[in-house]
């Protein structure tokens, strides 16, 4: 199963009934059942062909998974999914220039971003090319003092340290004129990106991105972790075809980096279809070997005891990766990710539990300031398509995470601006499904509004000045408008099916994880508890509300509710005093305690019709 099926796509959600009677819950939703009426017999088909349980066969079906194609989709192997790299455009003499670099020793750096996707690419890359006797130096921009991308500065410090081969990797598809530069000066630039790219390319000797518009590779869904392995394939068969491999250099196993590539697919929330998933669920066997010494570290550093699974690379890695970038120094990630030194990669784990500390701090503070901002423009305008919050000064590493709040609390598109002075401000805009903002901010950039931008349909990044914003933000507006409108008129929570807490079993993850690896494009699976009572209903920590879910037969199931303390979630949770309530989530495995047992991640909530 490489893509999500057309049939699922088509199924006419707004005909079925509300799932549990639940047409407005506390998010505003409508609850339906993901599979509906009309693809039940696939699930029994499922069920029946593959002799699997009813409920997994229920959660495949319900993501467009059908009899022929579940083999690969249960089991996704890298040798069944891996294309031939060199049916990406430009693969070709991406690996030729690599390759004869390695032979002919020629120096090399490598220009990376400053995100997990960026610390994982550089990583991988430097760590192949170790292994071929070449220690490439690397360069990760200050995202306050440089923002994201290529400039001719650092260019310029990497060629003045010797390099006659730059590469660029998780950025460059836009870098015109740092690349132009580079190339006046002799110097060679290979472009290792996935981000939307326009017509016109850089003039760098290869720009290897399935997002290019004359690729037709089909592997527009991966992360640039995914690109750069799919080069380093083909430059280790390169080699192999020069016979450059002896007795005294053998090829490196590159299915040992495939943590890393899972690292940066999960973290990068790109879709876990296709090859994507055959990383996710390979890297995830690599990583639970711990041979990566900086990411063990950073596994102990954040008292991950447990064998990690996607949740815990988006949500408990990933975050103190990030934090480097977002409010510390910007080559942390990759220093930990490349290192094999277990001192220093001690040291910098620790480095970043804290700043992922103190990042948490400053962006309570600033979420603050930014939902209230949002609160009462929306209620100026309830119909508005895109939420904006703007401020002086605002740390810039922490829009991006300001913007995905607001996205969350409105279920709009949302932009939030850092002024950096009265004249020039930096952005960052997170999106809803069916909303491209990527499309977007090309096309205001494209219009000379912004000074320059770009990113994913679900987000995006750009810089502006202070008299271009009130036509750019109309300008978004316009562009989203429709798009926003439809998504929004489709709202709604898809559930998988109904439990009981005492059906909230260990056996009963076992089965269900047999469909993951589960992330965008292959969501974890959710299940409504009806009318169970909600009891010892507390807040934990700043904002998180945590409580206990008893069901008729008296069984019962811990639950929490992250960041919920002040939205309509949480408040349902805390005046509800033991009354029934339908509530909506996810279950995961916890060991809270040292005794392993499954708790609800609730998503939302509706009170129960008396």
């Amino acid at each position: 199963m490489t893509a999500l099926n057309a049939h699922i796509l088509d199924n006419d959600y707004a005909q079925q009934p509300a799932f549990l009677a639940v047409e407005r819950s506390a998010r505003g939703l409508r609850w339906i059942d993901r599979l509906g009426v009309e693809f039940e017999q696939t699930a029994i088909a499922l069920a029946q062909e593959q002799n699997i349980p009813d409920i997994l066969a229920r959660v495949l079906a319900g993501r467009g998974g059908v009899p022929e194609s579940i083999t690969d989709h249960l089991d996704p192997t890298i040798k069944a999914l891996m294309p031939d790299p060199s049916t990406l455009q430009g693969m070709n003499a991406a690996a030729q220039c690599l390759s004869d670099a390695i032979r002919d020793k020629r120096p090399m750096a490598i220009f990376g971003d400053y995100d997990v996707d960026g610390a994982a690419s550089v990583a991988l890359l430097r760590r192949f090319l170790s292994a071929h006797g070449h220690d490439a130096r690397f360069y990760i921009p200050d995202r306050t003092l440089e923002g994201y991308g290529p400039s001719i500065t650092a260019f310029d410090e990497l060629i003045a340290d010797g390099a006659s081969l730059i590469i660029t990797v998780d950025c460059g598809t836009m870098a015109y004129e740092p690349i132009a530069h580079a190339r006046g000066k002799g110097v060679d630039v290979i472009v290792l990106d996935h981000h939307q790219a326009d017509e016109n390319l850089p003039d760098a000797l290869a720009v290897v991105n399935p997002n290019r518009l004359d690729d037709i590779s089909g592997q527009g869904h991966l992360a640039a972790a995914g690109v750069v392995y799919l080069c380093l394939v083909a430059t280790a068969r390169k080699l192999r075809q020069e016979k450059w491999y002896s007795d005294k250099l053998s090829p490196p196993d590159l299915l040992r980096l495939l943590d890393l590539v899972a690292l940066a697919t999960v973290c990068d929330v790109v879709p876990l279809t296709g090859l994507n998933r055959a990383f996710v669920a390979k890297g995830l066997q690599v990583m639970r070997q711990r041979n990566n010494t900086g990411l063990r570290m950073l596994a102990d550093s954040a008292r991950l005891n447990s064998a990690p699974a996607t949740y815990h690379l988006g949500y408990v890695l990933g975050p103190r990766l990030n934090a480097g970038g977002r409010i510390g120094r910007s080559d942390l990630a990759t220093q930990l990710l490349s290192s094999e030194d277990e001192v220093q990669a001690a040291e910098i784990a620790g480095t970043l539990e804290q700043l992922n500390s103190d990042r948490k701090s400053m962006q309570h503070a600033l979420q603050e300031e930014a939902l209230a901002q949002a609160d009462a423009a929306m209620q100026a305008n309830p119909d508005a398509a895109i939420v904006i919050a703007q401020g002086e000064g605002w740390h810039k590493g922490l829009i991006g995470l300001i913007a995905a709040r607001l996205t969350e609390r409105f279920s709009r598109p949302s932009f939030v601006v850092s002024w950096d002075t009265h004249i020039v401000g930096s952005g960052s805009a997170r999106s809803i499904p069916g909303a491209d903002i990527g499309a977007a901010i090309r096309a205001a950039a494209d219009a000379i509004l912004l000074q320059r931008g770009g990113g994913h349909a679900m987000a995006a990044g750009f810089t502006l000045t202070r008299d271009m914003a009130a036509e750019f933000f109309s300008f978004v507006e316009d562009q989203l408008s429709s798009q926003v409108a439809g998504a929004r008129g489709e709202a709604s929570l898809k559930i998988d099916g109904a439990l009981m807490a005492s059906s909230a079993t260990l056996d009963l993850m076992t089965t269900l994880e047999r469909a993951g690896p589960f992330g965008a494009g292959n969501p974890q699976p959710r299940f409504a508890f009806a009318a169970h009572r909600c009891k010892f209903a507390k807040i934990v920590g700043e904002r998180h509300v945590r409580c206990s879910l008893t069901s008729s037969d008296g069984r019962r199931i811990d639950a929490i509710a992250f960041n919920a303390a002040d939205s309509e979630i949480g408040r349902v949770l805390l005046e509800s005093s033991g009354l029934p309530v339908h509530v909506a989530g996810q279950l995961r495995r916890s060991d809270w305690g040292g005794r392993e047992k499954i708790e609800l991640h609730i998503e939302d909530v509706a009170r129960a019709l008396k």
